[in-house]
């Protein structure tokens, strides 16, 4: 049973240890390309804000379970609110890197949408 979704503060760090142990999961960073070339945490996957009415096409399955993130949790709760208007239904907001404690790496090539 998944319990993240019912506490009341985000906490990335929980959210990114709850997507390890969801199967199937998809750790999602809304925030643009050149922020995620940065940083990102390994094994997310880059769709920018502007661009997620994609995800319908990358995750036809609205049982996904998708870990959503940003820097600062404000673009992940837009982001949240659009994909359970979509029909998402296992939808997490995990807040922003900002607080992250984790390891993260940098590439300009791999994990785009």
């Amino acid at each position: 049973m998944m319990l993240f979704g019912r506490f009341t503060r985000r906490d990335i760090n929980q959210g990114v240890e709850e997507w390890k142990n969801t199967e199937g999961a998809v750790l999602l960073d809304v925030r643009t390309r050149e922020e995620y070339d940065d940083y990102h945490i390994d094994g997310s996957v880059n769709l920018p804000l502007h661009e997620l009415e994609m995800l319908e096409k990358l995750v036809a399955d609205r049982q996904t379970p998708l870990f959503v993130h940003c820097l600062s949790g404000s673009r992940s709760a837009r982001a949240v609110a659009f994909l359970k208007g979509k029909g998402y239904s296992r939808v997490y907001d995990i807040g922003g890197l900002h607080s992250y404690r984790g390891e993260t790496t940098s590439c300009s090539t791999l994990s785009h949408f």
